[in-house]
């Protein structure tokens, strides 16, 4: 056998090789070609979104670059240094995006005007800043701020909300953290939002937004979503251990007074409600592989299920129908929190 191709190898003509040669050119510059197209339509969205002073000038300069990429590839009488030209106009570009800065001062909505920020003593943490907002409407509504010392001792719990504003494949994710008889501090990662702007799935990977950690009372992050803006919401409790979930919980507030000082952006893809919890909780849990459920996130309470992370005692559709909290989440009262987890599986003992 080995003799058939080293023969086969040995009659090989000249012109076999420059058939091979140019199929194998081919395929190179076909698959640059269509790298080329993706980084010029990316670059495109990228100078539009971008902080460029103007919207004349922005559009202006996004037009400007698939046609400069036009020329290179018209007058490069090489295709090899056609490329290597598009790729240093390309980084030049890159490097120029990535380095526009977050800023903590901006004129802000007001549901996102205010950072929290937490001081660590011992046992206690206490935390500043917690929302606390009545809401009549979108637009209408009171705004309420107040500080809580809590017991890190007593930190025991940590459940799941999915909200559901729309399409299925999507939802946003909070989380919550149970202090016994102290209540819940409830956080919520989300978009920082200007006066006048609103989130577009598009412009959360170009850098639109920067991230905010929103802690919040349950009455107010959970009835925002269940009442004002009518979403889907479900409730699961997480299994973990109370020493898993005090490092998680420090873990998040480290970041949350780092934004204080050093604001990030928020990145639809890499950088949201989602990825960013399980970035926060991968240091102190077991490493599980990476699945699609964590980017269409709809579905993630049913790799959570698989994963025997939430309870498995009963099917995942009767779970799933039981762990929807809106008809509990009625009355807007000091037991809220007790309301919405009554008879929610895995959380009878916060009914005792």
């Amino acid at each position: 056998m080995s003799n058939y191709y080293s023969n086969r190898a040995y009659m090989e003509t000249p012109e076999d090789k420059q058939k091979r040669f140019k199929i194998r050119r081919f395929l190179v510059v076909g698959l640059l070609s269509l790298l080329t197209v993706v980084m010029t339509c990316w670059a495109v969205l990228a100078i539009y979104y971008s902080n460029l002073p103007t919207n004349f000038l922005r559009a202006a300069v996004s037009i400007f670059f698939p046609f400069a990429v036009i020329i290179v590839f018209l007058r490069v009488k090489s295709i090899e240094k056609a490329f290597v030209f598009f790729f240093i106009l390309f980084g030049i570009l890159l490097l120029w995006w990535l380095l526009i800065p977050p800023s903590n001062h901006r004129q802000w909505q007001p549901m996102s005007e205010k950072l929290c920020s937490a001081d660590i003593d011992g046992d206690e943490i206490t935390i500043h800043n917690i929302r606390n907002f009545e809401y009549r409407s979108t637009t209408d509504f009171t705004a309420r701020y107040y500080d809580k010392t809590f017991s890190l001792s007593k930190l025991e719990t940590v459940d799941l909300y999915l909200n559901f504003w729309g399409p299925t494949l999507v939802a946003h994710t909070m989380m919550s953290f149970g202090f016994g008889d102290q209540g819940y501090v409830c956080v919520s990662i989300e978009t920082r939002k200007e006066v006048g702007e609103a989130y577009s799935a598009v412009k959360g990977f170009f850098k639109q937004y920067e991230l905010i950690y929103v802690v919040g009372d349950e009455r107010d992050l959970v009835s925002w979503r269940t009442h004002v803006k009518s979403e889907e919401v479900y409730l699961y409790r997480l299994k973990a251990k109370p020493e898993v979930i005090r490092s998680v919980f420090l873990d998040y507030f480290e970041q949350i007074n780092r934004l204080n000082e050093k604001p990030e952006w928020y990145n639809a893809l890499t950088h949201n409600c989602t990825t960013t919890i399980r970035g926060h909780a991968l240091p102190h849990t077991e490493n599980r592989p990476l699945d699609w459920r964590l980017i269409v996130n709809g579905f993630l309470d049913e790799m959570l299920y698989e994963r025997g992370e939430i309870d498995t005692t009963l099917p995942f559709p009767e779970l799933k129908r039981k762990s929807r909290i809106n008809e509990k989440a009625t009355l807007l009262n000091e037991q809220f929190s007790d309301r919405i987890r009554r008879d929610l599986p895995a959380m009878v003992q916060d009914e005792q």
